[in-house]
Parts: C-alpha cells; structure tokens; sequence
C-alpha cells in the first residue's frame, strides 16, 4: 500500500514565510513559537464581513453561520450533514469544509512528473484563491442567496462600518458594484490568512515544538497514522514538519476517490427541480467536473486533517458522522458490506479499503487524530 505521491510541504513554507514578512506572524526568539500581531485595518474589515449577517438574501446569514470559530472555522450544524442556506428549506449539496488553513492551499495545477491534480479551493478544486472562493456562497442560491453583484454592493454601502472601504481601498473603493464585491472578497481573504483563523496551536504542534508529550495511546496512534505498513495515512496527510520547520498541514492537495456512498440523508435531493433538477439522481463527480475529464470523476481533494475531530461530519456529502466510522470505511470497505460508492469509476483500491487494523488499532489512530485540535492549553494554564 505505499503511495508514490510525494511530501508537499512548500506551500505551507512559503504562506507562513509570507504570514511573517506582513507581520501577522512573527516568531518568539526564545521558542520558535508564533506571535500574533494586531489586525490590519483589512484584515479587520474582512473580519467584520465574515460576520456580517447583512449580506444574505434574506439578510441572517454571515459566513461564520458555515465557519463559526466556535466550531474551527467549520459548520457548527453537527447534525446535518450539509448546511442550511439562507431561504427557509434550502440546503447545500455538499458538507462544508473549513475555512482554517484553507490559506495554505495551492492553486489548483497538474503536477509534472506525477499527473496527478493538486490544490484548488472547494472540495472539487474549482477556484484558485481565497477571494474567488469567498465571492461563491454570497451568489449561490443555495447559500447566501444574493440575485447578483448589484444587490451585494447596496448592502456593503449601507453598512455602518462602510466608511471603512474608503479607508482601505480609496473613495471610490463602493462606487462600481463589481469594484465593491471584489473589495469585499479581498479583505475576506486578508482576514482569512490570519493567525486568528490559522493558529496552528493544536497539542500535536506543541508537541512538535517539544512542549508537552503525547499519551502512550497518542503515540501508537501516530505510529500507526504514519507507517506504510499500517495506516499509512500520512502518505496524503503528512504530519512531519517541513524542513524549514514549519508546520504540517495534513494534507497533500490531492485528489482521490475513496469509494464513498452517496448520502440518502443530504437534503439537496429533496429540493425543487431549479435548485436540483436531477432529484435522487444526482451525481456529484468531484473535480472531473471542473477539469471535464471522467478519469477525475467522483474525486475531491484532500482535506486538512487539523480539527477533524471537532468538525463532523465528514465526507463531501457529510455521510459520516465519527471519525471511527471514516477509519472503519478505510479499513474494511472492500471486505464487508458497505454500500456502493457514488461514483463507482476511479475508486482508489490500492491504498485503503482492507487495512487490516484491530478495533483498538482505529481506536489508536482516533486519539492521535484528537490531538490537533486547535487551542490546546497544558492542564496547568487553563
């Protein structure tokens, strides 16, 4: 079972290199350790727009409503496996991923040698740039609800704090709607490059920075997570520092097919026909709809494995609802009955689906997968 695909640490190496250079983070001399600076002044407009409830149609729906701090930047909707839209009734077709560390992802490319596709924002990839990425929910009928740019530019103009446009980005910076939506995305995406929402401070990284020690069942979890004979989990989660030290980022921006049911519990089948009008016959093919290329159907990138546990559920159809439920599909799906895939084409056979771990080797890997969690604190500090 061992991958070919190498480590990709460059892009956590260069955001954080740039993180630095713009002094939102900076290094503790004595500890390696980072050091948060205040917000700029659009870091600080993005922020008040990611929880601006304004900007909906109807108005109620910030983008903290899907990426709510309290839930690592992720849905708090635990219970669903897709998030509400703003319109009573109205889904989402896919679960939503977090926006922690969604800085760090590369622009969607084929690599070289590989051919394999990497990064692009999504889980299918489809846009390159946080400010792309945060211009697609205010205009999606599933989501936000915005008819068009126009409507989004009044609401930004008519916002107490819009004064703080001009202070950004010039006088001008709401006269054209198009001008004004961009603005809006930018500063969403300066807010989003922040330590706050990219702390990196899980046990797992104070660990890493030899803070603290990891439990004897933390320990064999990670042995487990990262031997090829085992888990081999970090073959597309790498979990090792980059070799100028900084963080991982538990994911190598690659794309696969794990062979994952589709959801009969997603509420997007339900919809009406012109916001789903293929009904219970709706496919989701994952990046080979973006790339046009059926070799890529039904695969999506692979996730951040930060805060996995506090951001069920998972899947891009939420159709898992624990981590050992994910671990128990990795291990056993070729051996017992789970339900066909989703997309039956490109499912990857050689890496998972008969790992051969012990209930307890699952239950291992969980409690390492706890420990990077974000905003861990020594029992002695909280």
């Amino acid at each position: 079972m061992q991958r070919s695909r190498p480590h990709r640490f460059w892009s956590a190496a260069v955001i954080v290199a740039a993180l630095a250079a713009s002094s939102c983070l900076g290094a503790d001399e004595g500890r390696g350790q980072p050091v948060v600076a205040p917000l700029t002044a659009k870091e600080s407009l993005g922020k008040r727009l990611f929880f601006e409830k304004s900007l909906s149609t109807p108005p109620g729906q910030a983008c903290s409503a899907c990426h709510d701090p309290k839930a690592a930047f992720a849905s708090p909707q635990t219970g669903l496996p897709v998030s509400r839209g703003a319109r009573p009734g109205v889904y989402g077709n896919r679960n939503d991923q977090p926006a922690a560390y969604a800085a760090f992802v590369p622009p969607r490319h084929r690599d070289p040698v590989e051919g394999l596709w990497v990064g692009g924002l999504f889980w299918d990839g489809r846009v390159n740039t946080l400010a792309e990425q945060a211009q697609g929910p205010p205009l999606n009928p599933l989501e936000m609800a915005n008819p068009d740019v126009e409507t989004i530019a009044a609401k930004l103009r008519a916002l107490d704090y819009a004064r703080l446009f001009t202070e950004v980005y010039g006088e001008d910076a709401l006269a054209n709607p198009q001008r004004a939506f961009d603005h809006m995305a930018d500063a969403i995406a300066a807010y989003e490059r922040t330590p706050e929402v990219n702390p990196f401070d899980s046990k797992y990284d104070h660990w890493l920075r030899g803070e603290t020690e990891l439990s004897e069942q933390e320990r064999r979890g990670l042995r487990l997570f990262e031997a090829e004979d085992k888990g081999n989990c970090a073959a597309c989660h790498p979990s090792r520092s980059a070799p100028d030290g900084s963080p991982p980022l538990f994911t190598d921006f690659t794309y696969d097919n794990l062979g994952v049911p589709a959801n009969p519990e997603n509420p997007f089948y339900l919809l009406p026909a012109r916001l789903n009008p293929d009904g219970f016959a709706f496919v989701d093919l994952g990046l080979g709809a973006v790339v046009k290329d059926p070799a890529q159907n039904g695969k999506f990138r692979v996730p951040t494995l930060r805060n996995v546990a506090v951001t069920s559920p998972y899947m891009h159809n939420g159709v898992f609802k624990t981590l050992f439920q994910v671990l128990a599909f990795y291990n056993t799906r070729d051996v017992t009955r789970w339900p066909a895939p989703e997309v039956g084409q490109n499912v990857n056979t050689e890496e998972l689906g008969n790992l051969r771990l012990t209930n307890q080797e699952l239950e291992d890997v969980v409690a390492f997968l706890q420990t990077l969690t974000d905003g861990w604190r020594p029992a002695s500090s909280r």
